[in-house]
């Protein structure tokens, strides 16, 4: 799974694809390492923070909580980031699984 349950809400991991033409969320992907990850492409481009800041409000957007819930953990200027989402950890666990067609 691309999210692991923290007692405060969800820790996310996701691949970043900046300037992606649209802004959506792609479903889970497989990383070599065999990590896997949320898959996230957005229009912004990665220069000042435009596409981190762009895919914190997709994935507020996306799973139906404020972009004050959402906040960058690590990767800044990575392609994989984590994020973490606050709020109540199954709800979100939920919403993620639904967004992915994965099981919570």
């Amino acid at each position: 799974m691309p999210w692991r349950v923290r007692p405060d809400g969800l820790e996310l991991r996701v691949r970043v694809t900046p300037r992606g033409g649209r802004d959506a969320v792609d479903g889970v992907e497989t990383l070599s390492d065999g990590k896997r990850v949320l898959k996230v492409r957005v229009r912004a481009v990665p220069e000042d923070g435009a596409a981190n800041e762009a895919v914190r409000r997709l994935l507020a957007k996306a799973l139906g909580c404020s972009a004050s819930a959402v906040s960058l953990e690590a990767g800044a200027t990575a392609r994989v980031k984590t994020f973490a989402i606050s709020g109540d950890a199954r709800a979100l666990t939920g919403r993620v699984a639904l967004l992915t067609g994965q099981d919570p």
